[in-house]
């Protein structure tokens, strides 16, 4: 491995033919490679999964341990950038792998955004509004976190949180007591709770260049703390689409990102646009893009992380809705696919996970229509019917 490193800043193109790294093997690895192969790229994932969805697709693939410093160093001096597919990845990982290929996003990125006191300290010290927060790694700070912002509120860990998961809301200082001891000496946000009149999101990509390309804001709907559907365009969010793309302009350029991140965001009752978390990364509700946009947001992780000219986030279709499929479908038997197939405006996608698990994301439909809300009633609809009359 003579080869010499290079870095995230080099705007020389990655050009077809080349191979693409892509820590973590899931679903977002896997679409992103199956992007990279109509562009003409290879893609070597680095997985600790033996049955990791993306190396259904890969080229190439490594099962190692992300603490194998040695395997991440043979695995990234054979590709020639690398990206992640998920943020729950040790920093020394992403340190190790840029001693041999541009990391895009890079590691300083996955830093400040795998851990909820970075990156809302970032924002903070950005001037990006926020939810407000405080750091609870003890009981004296969190008594003065409940002094300084109030109850309710949610206290989640600083670290390896997604989907729901580390977090709870507490609604007195016993219970905020209470689970500060479940954590168990983990770092802890305190967050005021949000009273929030939706959720959005905005897909951001930023070229080694500085171009820029924005999808969104996309109208989010969760169940159970896991998103269920996404809705574009949606009249409830598409009056702040110019202050949410300005903020994602804002920390694409406060991070110095090169590569693709996704925004989340509360839009509060009184109209206020406040970032709940950055991904640094593709996002379960930019899935519609593959359907219904001129470039999909796993395209256009290729070309940021390659250096090619940014795609267009234009709809080819009206309106779109994607619905997530978790595991419980499965719960009854076999869900009816053909439902689903026969229908010329739904599109499925499955993950081909080897086992189907309640909360567990399987897969996701997407729907197309005319307008925002006939998507998204297509969409439940079409969920709903895979496991009707079973």
């Amino acid at each position: 491995m003579t080869r010499p490193a290079a870095t995230s800043s080099d705007t020389s193109p990655v050009l077809p033919g080349a191979t693409l790294g892509v820590l973590g093997g899931g679903q977002l690895g896997k679409m992103f490679a199956m992007a990279a192969a109509r562009l003409g790229y290879r893609v070597h994932v680095f997985t600790p999964e033996e049955d990791a969805p993306a190396t259904d697709v890969a080229s190439e693939q490594t099962i190692a341990s992300f603490d194998d410093l040695d395997a991440v160093a043979e695995f990234a001096g054979h590709v020639s950038v690398v990206t992640f597919e998920f943020e729950n990845i040790p920093t020394r990982t992403a340190d190790a792998v840029s001693r041999f290929a541009p990391v895009r996003p890079s590691g300083s990125v996955l830093h400040t955004t795998q851990d909820r006191l970075r990156e809302k300290s970032f924002l903070r010290s950005a001037g990006i509004p926020c939810t407000p927060f405080a750091e609870a790694a003890t009981h004296e700070q969190l008594h003065a976190a409940i002094a300084e912002l109030g109850l309710p509120a949610v206290l989640k860990t600083a670290a390896w949180g997604y989907d729901g998961k580390g977090q709870t809301t507490v609604a007195t200082p016993q219970q905020a007591d209470l689970a500060l001891t479940a954590f168990r000496g983990q770092r802890v946000v305190y967050e005021s709770q949000i009273d929030f009149h939706c959720e959005l999101s905005i897909i951001a990509a930023r070229s080694p260049t500085g171009e820029t390309a924005f999808f969104g804001p996309i109208y989010n709907e969760h169940a159970h703390h896991i998103l269920d559907v996404s809705i574009y365009p949606h009249e409830e969010v598409i009056t702040v689409k110019r202050e949410a793309q300005e903020i994602a302009r804002a920390v694409l350029d406060g991070l110095n990102v090169v590569g693709l991140i996704c925004i989340e965001f509360f839009l509060t009752r009184t109209g206020k646009l406040l970032v709940n978390e950055i991904a640094p990364r593709p996002h379960n509700s930019g899935h519609l893009t593959i359907d219904a946009a001129a470039c999909s947001q796993f395209e256009q992780q290729v070309r940021t992380v390659c250096g090619l000219p940014l795609g267009s986030f234009a709809l080819t279709t009206p309106a779109a809705a994607m619905a997530n499929l978790l595991g419980d479908l499965w719960e009854p038997g076999e869900p009816h696919w053909d439902r689903v197939l026969a229908n010329e405006r739904l599109r499925l996608h499955l993950y081909g996970k080897s086992e189907a698990r309640p909360g567990r994301k399987m897969g996701h439909l997407t729907a197309l229509a005319d307008t925002a809300g006939a998507a998204a009633n297509l969409a439940r609809r079409a969920r709903a019917s895979l496991s009707d009359g079973r």
